[in-house]
C-alpha cells in the first residue's frame, strides 16, 4: 500500500493561490500516475490577507498543521502596504523557519535555458550549484526588535555554534550526493566577511573545523563582495556556497538574475524535522488576478519537495518524479510560446502550467 504524505499548503498574498492552484493539479498528476505515494494537501491560512482578516498573519492552528505535516509547501506571501504597527512589513515564512529551526536555505542556481541569462555562457560549460543560507539567525536575527533611537539605529547579528555546525553539515553532506549523482565537482565554500568582523571570523572556524571530518568533499573560503564578482565572472566554477543569512539573502537573487529571474528560481528551507518549499520571489499584487503570473519557480519548489520526501522516505518514485517534473520546466522554458511575459514570452499562466503538465 502506497503511504500518504500530509502536505501543509499556504496559498498566500497576491498571485499566491494562482501559482498554487496549477502545482497542486500537477503533484497530483503524478502521484496517481505513479500509484507509489499519496500526497494529503491541507489548506493553511496566513499571511497579510489574513492578517487583515483576523489580526494574525501566522495563526498557531496553521503553524500546528505545518507542525505535524511531512512537508510545507508555500506560495508567495506579504503585502507592501499591510505592515506591522512598528512599519515592518509581515512574513509569516521567517516566522516558520524560526518556529521549525529551518536552518538551511537551498537556493539552486542551474541555468538550463542559456537564452534567459544575462551572461554570456561559453558553450562547453553547464552552471549547476546551489547556495546555501543560514536562514534563522545572522542578521536578520533581530527581525523586528532592532534598537531605534533619535541619532542612530542598531541590529543584532547573531552566529551560534549550534546552528552553524547544523548547516555546514548539512552544505558538505549536499556536495556528497551531488557528487555521487554526478551534478558537483564536490566542494564547499564558505562565504563570509572573515575579515572584518570577528563573528564571520567564528564562522569560519567552525566551517573550517567541521571541513575536517568530510576529507572527500574540498573545502574553501571567499570573501561575500569578491563572491560576488565570482558569480558574474565564472559561475560554472562553483558546486555549493554556504553563507550567513543576509549574504545568502542578497546572493541567492544575483543567483536568480543570473538564470533570467525570480519566476524561475525556486527554494527550500530545511531543518533536521521539517521542511518548506517555495518560490524566491514576492506576491506580485499589480498582476494578482490577471492570470499573468509565471508559476515556473513555484512548480520547481514542488519538485524539491519531491526530492526531498523521496530521499527522506526512501521513497526512489518520490525522487524519480521530482526528476521528470524539473526536466518537464526546463523542455516549456525552451519553447517562448509557454513562458510568461517576464521571460519575453506571452503565456498566461494557465498556459504555461498546462504545458508543464502536457510535457509530463
Amino acid at each position: 500500500m502506497s503511504k500518504k504524505f500530509k502536505i501543509a499548503v499556504f496559498e498566500g498574498d497576491g498571485i499566491g493561490p494562482e501559482i498554487m492552484a496549477p502545482t497542486i493539479r500537477i503533484l497530483n498528476h503524478l502521484a496517481s500516475k505513479a500509484n507509489e505515494y499519496q500526497l494529503d494537501f491541507k489548506s493553511t491560512p496566513a499571511g497579510a490577507a489574513h492578517y487583515l482578516k483576523t489580526g494574525e498573519a501566522l495563526p498557531k492552528k496553521s503553524l500546528d498543521i505545518a507542525r505535524s505535516s511531512d512537508a510545507i509547501l508555500l506560495s508567495a506571501m506579504g503585502l507592501p502596504d499591510v505592515r506591522y504597527s512598528d512599519g515592518t512589513e509581515m512574513s509569516p515564512q521567517i516566522d516558520l523557519r524560526k518556529e521549525l529551526v529551518l536552518f538551511a536555505g537551498v537556493r539552486p542556481v542551474r541555468i538550463s535555458a542559456k537564452e534567459y541569462s544575462p551572461l554570456k555562457i561559453p558553450k562547453d560549460r553547464e552552471v549547476d550549484f546551489v547556495l546555501i543560507r543560514e536562514s534563522t539567525e545572522g542578521l536578520f536575527f533581530s527581525q523586528g526588535n532592532g534598537e531605534v533611537m533619535q541619532d542612530e539605529a542598531r541590529e543584532t547579528l547573531r552566529i551560534t555554534r549550534d546552528i552553524s555546525e547544523k548547516l555546514f553539515r548539512f552544505a558538505f553532506n549536499l556536495a556528497k550526493d551531488r557528487k555521487k549523482l554526478g551534478r558537483g565537482s564536490g566542494e564547499v565554500v564558505c562565504v563570509d566577511k572573515a575579515n572584518m568582523f570577528r563573528a564571520f571570523a567564528f564562522f569560519r572556524g567552525i566551517f573550517e573545523q567541521e571541513a575536517e571530518k568530510y576529507p572527500d568533499i574540498k573545502a574553501s573560503s571567499a570573501y561575500a563582495d569578491v563572491m560576488a564578482l565570482w558569480m558574474v565572472q565564472k559561475p560554472w566554477e562553483f558546486d555549493v556556497l554556504v553563507t550567513e543569512n543576509m549574504f545568502g539573502d542578497i546572493l541567492s537573487e544575483l543567483g536568480a538574475g543570473l538564470m533570467g529571474g525570480l519566476g524561475i528560481a525556486p527554494s527550500a528551507d530545511i531543518g533536521l524535522d521539517h521542511a518548506v518549499f517555495q518560490p524566491c520571489h514576492g506576491t506580485a499584487p499589480d498582476i494578482a488576478g490577471k492570470n499573468l503570473a509565471n508559476p515556473f519557480a513555484m512548480i520547481l519548489s514542488a519538485a524539491m519537495m519531491l526530492e526531498w520526501l523521496g530521499i527522506k522516505h526512501e521513497n526512489k518514485f518520490m525522487s524519480l518524479d521530482a526528476i521528470k517534473l524539473r526536466e518537464a520546466v526546463e523542455k516549456v522554458l525552451q519553447d517562448k510560446n509557454n513562458v510568461t511575459r517576464d521571460l519575453g514570452g506571452a503565456a498566461s499562466t494557465s498556459k504555461a502550467a498546462n504545458a508543464v503538465l502536457k510535457q509530463l
